[in-house]
């Protein structure tokens, strides 16, 4: 690629005529509420805009702004993030809340914003840039697919190591919409399969275009995933209510409602007569691939910390994707999946 050609002012010209706007971002360089692009940002880091913008617009309509967050309860903050994993995101974005709030508001340097929990590299270019207008360099997935294409970069490529040739074409006059314009072309043309090359501002510069090389850049490195088979345990009483626990919530799904259950397959909260259910529960982590076995079995105390539950009120706990499908295999009737095992 020339190192002549400025293509800040190519993109910039595309994303005028076809760039996005969403209710956290806008066009023409504008500075929108920090806390609107902080929340976003941590939103759709691991989920994609179809899927994060119901979830957006009702959190806003809970918590409109940061003191709302800041006092909530953290039950009430899981409850509102239920349903897009990594809850890990949603504590740190409680904590993050309380504490910008004892500071009076968002600090507008990056290395400030770096110093807040949950906070990374990513997440504090973006907040100096789309709210505070500062000459930040925002690098994301999108970015390293485009700029490793762009440069025909054949290795694998990390976001630290993308970062000095982002910073090198960044538009320091429009930092705004520059970052939002190449994340967009990374969205919607330089796609992670079919990419529209004809459709792009930057095909007559581009390595991987000319070279043919557009579908094996970037290199990804592939993690394997541990296949893990564990145990998930139904507890119901007399009442056909169901025990339920919160999970430590220093643990991934810390601070969430769940099941007793364990990554263990032989692992029992207790002694008691178990009966295995015929169908096992199958859910994908992003690192981990789960097989629970179920088991149920009928108790009126528990020696655990917890609480029995009417499956009517199941509604109102902040359960994770995979309690979920446990909980929908059970159905309104918990005492029937125990008394269908129960035959022997």
């Amino acid at each position: 690629m020339s190192k002549k050609v400025d293509l800040a002012p190519l993109l910039l010209a595309w994303y005028a005529q076809n760039g996005r706007s969403f209710p956290w971002r806008f066009k023409g360089d504008a500075r929108p509420d920090p806390y609107v692009i902080w929340v976003s940002e941590i939103m759709l880091q691991q989920t994609t805009i179809a899927t994060g913008l119901p979830y957006f617009e009702r959190w806003m309509k809970t918590f409109p702004d940061l003191k709302t967050l800041a006092q909530a309860s953290l039950d009430d903050v899981l409850k509102a993030w239920q349903g897009l994993g990594y809850y890990t995101r949603a504590k740190k974005l409680h904590a993050c809340a309380q504490q910008v709030l004892k500071m009076g508001g968002f600090p507008r340097d990056r290395e400030a914003l770096l110093r807040l929990p949950g906070i990374g590299p990513y997440t504090a270019s973006a907040i100096a840039a789309f709210a505070f207008h500062q000459p930040t360099t925002v690098v994301d997935g999108n970015v390293v697919r485009v700029l490793s294409r762009l440069y025909g970069l054949t290795e694998v490529v990390t976001p630290e190591k993308i970062y000095p040739l982002a910073e090198k074409l960044t538009d320091k006059k429009h930092p705004a919409d520059y970052a939002s314009a190449i994340m967009d072309l990374g969205a919607t043309l330089c796609r992670k399969t079919n990419p529209l090359c004809a459709q792009c501002p930057w095909q007559a510069y581009c390595v991987a275009c000319k070279k043919g090389l557009t579908a094996s850049i970037p290199c990804r490195q592939k993690i394997a995933k541990q296949v893990v088979r564990g145990a998930v345990c139904v507890i119901v009483n007399k009442k056909n209510q169901i025990f339920i626990q919160q999970a430590d919530r220093k643990g991934l799904l810390g601070g969430l409602w769940e099941l007793p259950w364990s990554k263990q397959a032989t692992w029992r909260p207790m002694k008691a007569r178990w009966h295995q259910c015929p169908q096992p529960i199958h859910h994908i982590f992003t690192h981990i691939d789960l097989t629970l076995d179920i088991y149920a079995t009928e108790a009126e105390k528990v020696a655990l910390p917890g609480r029995f539950i009417s499956p009517t009120d199941v509604s109102k706990y902040a359960f994770s994707s995979l309690m979920k499908k446990v909980l929908s295999s059970i159905g309104s009737t918990p005492s029937s999946v125990f008394q269908s095992v129960a035959k022997d």
